[in-house]
């Protein structure tokens, strides 16, 4: 077996799994799950299912957002004793909008080396075939239950600049697609990705205003679980003259991140517009 795979060293492996189709787990990772003292899962019936198809037998334990303290110390004592154990959540990468980023930090923190298996990514996928030309993306995924908070974020990352990765599950879809068609730009793109790797997977581009009608459209496209990009903020519009006449007689006195930070609280502009501009006089370029 390749030495990278496993060894007699107690270790910590962080396995990614499949999002649906069970052919897309790498042929290391069936290696390693074979080979392993325990496997450490979100929910021990799902792992079961996969184990099964491949005939692994490890035994397993539960590690999920309402254990994963406990599930930790358990972990670690195996460690202590020598083990090696596999980390695993129901579907992609543990530790990414899954359990498993505090049970990975005590584990390093014990003292224990962690292995990364890298594998299936449901936002990666999603971004793999949308399309989106924009160079950088910002992975923001679960956004608040409540709409309020939901809300509240969203506009925090009206002005960013790069494509936004949400993950939503298919009670919250109708009102989160509205939220982002109402309180970003209507020129935006949003991908719409389903059920990735399943047998109902379906990926869809459209202009962000007509996003919420396409969804009420058919209810089957209210199911599954979700991936939604939205393309990065479109340039800023110059700013108007009262704005600008702010900012340049701050910044006659003041450092630029300081004459930024107080034109923002004066004017109401979003920062990265003003600084932006600020730069941009620094530069000689306006």
């Amino acid at each position: 077996m390749d030495g990278q795979t496993i060894n007699k060293t107690p270790a910590l492996y962080v396995v990614a799994t499949p999002l649906g189709n069970l052919a897309d787990i790498s042929l290391r990772a069936l290696e390693l799950l074979r080979a392993v003292d325990a496997i450490a899962c979100e929910d021990t019936r799902h792992t079961r299912r996969l184990l099964d198809h491949y005939e692994i037998r490890a035994p397993l334990f539960a590690l999920h957002e309402h254990n994963e303290a406990g599930a930790a110390h358990k972990l670690i004592g195996l460690l202590a004793a020598g083990k090696r154990v596999a980390l695993v959540s129901d579907a992609g990468t543990p530790g990414v909008s899954d359990p498993g980023a505090r049970a990975v930090a005590a584990v390093r923190a014990a003292g224990y080396p962690v292995i990364p298996l890298p594998g299936a990514n449901a936002a990666i996928a999603a971004l793999s075939a949308a399309g989106l030309t924009d160079p950088q993306f910002l992975f923001v995924g679960f956004l608040p239950a409540k709409t309020a908070a939901r809300r509240e974020k969203i506009e925090s990352l009206k002005s960013t600049p790069a494509v936004l990765v949400f993950y939503e599950a298919p009670h919250r879809i109708v009102d989160t697609i509205a939220d982002l068609a109402e309180l970003l730009e209507p020129q935006r793109t949003l991908v719409v990705a389903r059920e990735l790797t399943k047998l109902f997977e379906q990926i869809a581009n459209m202009p962000l205003v007509e996003a919420p009608a396409w969804l009420a459209a058919d209810p089957n496209r209210q199911r599954g679980e979700f991936v939604l990009l939205v393309s990065a903020a479109p340039p800023a519009e110059g700013l108007p003259a009262d704005v600008l006449r702010v900012l340049k007689l701050l910044l006659a006195e003041l450092p630029l991140k300081q004459a930024v930070k107080l034109a923002a609280e004066i004017s109401g502009t979003p920062k990265n517009a003003l600084y932006d501009q600020a730069l941009a006089w620094k530069e000689g370029k306006l």
